[in-house]
Parts: C-alpha cells; structure tokens; sequence
C-alpha cells in the first residue's frame, strides 16, 4: 500500500480497531485461475499471531477456496469511509490559489496465507462468533438457534471456513494531516454538510480516538 509518512497508521491496536469498525472485507488470492476476490465480514482474533488473525468463511460454490495457489499469499482489504476534498473547501485557496482537489480515506491491507476449514464444528463456531457480532447491538438479536436445527446443518454445509494468520498489516487515514489547520477546518465544515459518507470522514477529522468511531450509513469503497 503506498501510505505517506503523513498518512501512515502504524498502531496495531487501531489497525484492529478499524478492521472490527469496518468488519467487511474484500479478500484477494492468487488461483489456478489468476486474481480471485471475494466480499466477506472477517473477525479480527487480536491475539493470535504477532498481527492477529482473521477468520470468516466462503461459499462452498465459490471457486476462491477451491483453487487457491498453495502458498501464495492473500490480501484482506477493509476500505472505510471515504470522500472527495474539494478545494474550494480551503482557506488556502483564497490566499494563493495554488491548491488541488484529493480524496480522503481510510483503509486496512492485511495480508497472509490463507488457510480453509472444512470441519463443520469450526465452522458453527464460526457462523455463531460472526452472528453475535453483528447481532450485538441490536434490541433483539437474531441467533442460530432461532432457525431449525436441519435447516442449520443445510446451510454449514454449503460453507467452508477460512482463516488468515497475518504475516504483514498496513494501514493509512488519509484526513488531511499534511495541511495547515485552516484547511482542515474548511474540510471538516465542507465535508459534515454532505452525505453520511462524507460526514463519517469529518468525524474522523475531529481529535477523537480511533475506536469510538463506527460506520454511519452505507460504507462506499476506499480511494
């Protein structure tokens, strides 16, 4: 990932923060076929591994497990918010006017050997980790258990589970770091009157820790 010292996100304890924020991947491996990707919510298990560890699981039908170059390493992608910077937002535009557009974002690359799991207890285990997950904050969360036992067992079988012991993890916040406080006031106010997309970014412009943020709205793809 090409991060700039300015924009660089070396703290493993954010990356994994930012990783359970955005909680949807795009996972990319090298197959018999070339570049596979495939769109999965991973867990981040903090403690496993010097990076941790990310485990989710795929369609049995999906071609991505099937024909993985042994190996060869994959990619997890979690792309945050992002928003277009319009220059007209800057106070720097009106003193010298040597100004351009950008685009602010933040994003995870976590990369490793991917390993799958056809064992249908592990992956149950999985599917109710996953479940809890998403369902936590809900007033009245959905469980496994609130479906049919046979109708259960159908569905862990077209699954297998996946996991990705990461070798290597980087991380950029591209939040106008690199520019003077007026500018980034400017962005911060042009950014929190758009769309909710836009004022996720303004918020991760405020001080605030990385951890209290969490996705506001439909989640775009990163820059």
């Amino acid at each position: 990932m090409y991060r700039p010292k300015a924009f660089d996100a070396t703290d493993l304890a954010e990356l994994h923060d930012l990783m359970t924020s955005i909680r949807l991947a795009h996972l990319v491996s090298s197959t018999s076929g070339g570049l596979v990707g495939s769109i999965v919510p991973l867990l981040v298990d903090r403690d496993r591994g010097p990076h941790g560890t990310l485990v989710g699981h795929l369609a049995r039908a999906n071609r991505h497990w099937r024909d993985l170059t042994p190996g060869a390493a994959s990619m997890a992608i979690f792309a945050g918010p992002d928003a277009y910077v319009s220059p007209s937002w800057y106070a720097t535009k009106q003193e010298t006017g040597k100004v351009v557009p950008t685009w602010n974002y933040v994003a995870v690359h976590a990369y490793g050997e991917l390993v799958v799991h056809d064992d249908a207890a592990w992956v149950e285990a999985l599917v109710r980790r996953l479940t809890d997950a998403q369902e936590a904050e809900r007033e009245d969360p959905w469980s496994v258990d609130d479906a049919p036992a046979d109708f259960v067992r159908a569905q862990l079988r077209a699954i297998v589970g996946i996991e990705l012991p990461i070798s290597r993890i980087e991380g950029t916040r591209k939040l106008s770091q690199n520019r003077p406080a007026a500018d980034v006031a400017g962005v911060v106010a042009g950014l929190a009157a758009g769309n909710a997309a836009e004022r996720a970014v303004a918020g991760l412009m405020t001080p605030v820790p990385s951890s209290s943020w969490q996705p506001t709205g439909a989640t775009p793809p990163g820059a």
